[in-house]
């Protein structure tokens, strides 16, 4: 069953639980050095991150927690709302004492989450590497035009989304299906992602995700546009055949940065970390020499 599940093998990795703000994260981590703080989306855990869990580039200390009600970390004290993610992940970093110096990746609604842990404490973090998610600043015509994306499925998971996700074969298609050419997912690699979600606490984190985002997310942004600016680089990286999330919603050009560039990635779909491992892994170390400080 779900519920007993483990976590799946990583050679190498040292895992824990850390108690912070609430939730019990379950954390793996690989390596020693410069602290990356790597999350993930949906319908996902920290085994997106496998590539660099098993092979940490040297000199990095790769941290990729279970976002709270995912994979094995407990369940979130509240509905998912992203502000109070971030503020459970910041809670995070204290715990593991990463007060400063921080590469921050992330990607889907890790990376919707990361947007907003560096515009809350910029100060935390060196840098950022982003993968298949819209900023936050996306001019509200650019986002009218791809509404249908989000219609295709967000309603269906923040109504149905547990028993979708519980009871059926959907996330093994979506999944399956995602990816494109010779970087499409192994059928091994697939369940470990989907039987996670057969779990109810999992499943219930995965319907609150979508649920929050449209019942209340979507109408405060509508109501109070973001703001606030990015002081801390930003290096995005899109997998251009992404059927979820159009490259458009991430343009440099009306990102409100200082340091902002978008990189478009050819026959790529929507899951550029398991697809590319190797080309994110190069821009890591590159967005790390980048800001490397004497």
């Amino acid at each position: 069953m779900a519920a007993d599940q483990e976590p799946p093998v990583i050679a190498g990795v040292r895992r824990s639980f850390v108690k912070a703000r609430g939730v019990r994260f379950h954390v793996s981590e690989a390596g020693e050095g410069t602290p990356v703080l790597a999350l993930h989306g949906w319908p996902q855990h920290h085994y997106t991150y496998r590539d660099l869990l098993g092979d940490p580039p040297e000199g990095m200390r790769v941290i990729a927690p279970d976002l709270p009600g995912y994979g094995w970390s407990g369940a979130a004290p509240h509905r998912w709302a992203k502000e109070d993610v971030a503020s459970d992940l910041l809670a995070l970093m204290d715990a593991l004492g990463l007060k400063e110096d921080v590469l921050l990746v992330g990607h889907d609604w890790g990376g919707w989450v990361g947007f907003r842990m560096i515009l809350r404490e910029p100060e935390r973090f060196r840098g950022y590497l982003v993968g298949n998610i819209a900023h936050p600043w996306s001019p509200p015509g650019v986002v009218a035009r791809h509404a249908w994306r989000i219609l295709a499925y967000q309603p269906l998971m923040a109504s149905v989304g547990v028993p979708l996700q519980r009871r059926t074969r959907f996330l093994e298609w979506l999944i399956g299906s995602a990816a494109k050419g010779e970087n499409r997912f192994d059928r091994e690699t697939i369940e470990i992602f989907a039987e996670r979600f057969r779990d109810p606490v999992v499943a219930r984190s995965g319907r609150d995700t979508y649920r929050t985002f449209l019942t209340r997310e979507v109408p405060a942004a509508v109501r109070n546009p973001e703001r606030r600016r990015a002081t801390v680089p930003v290096r995005a990286l899109f997998g251009k055949d992404d059927a979820a999330v159009h490259y458009s919603l991430a343009a440099a050009q009306t990102a409100r940065a200082d340091d902002y560039t978008l990189e478009l990635v050819e026959r790529c779909g929507h899951f550029i970390v398991d697809e590319r491992p190797e080309l994110v892994r190069e821009r890591l170390i590159a967005l790390a020499a980048e800001t490397a400080t004497e």
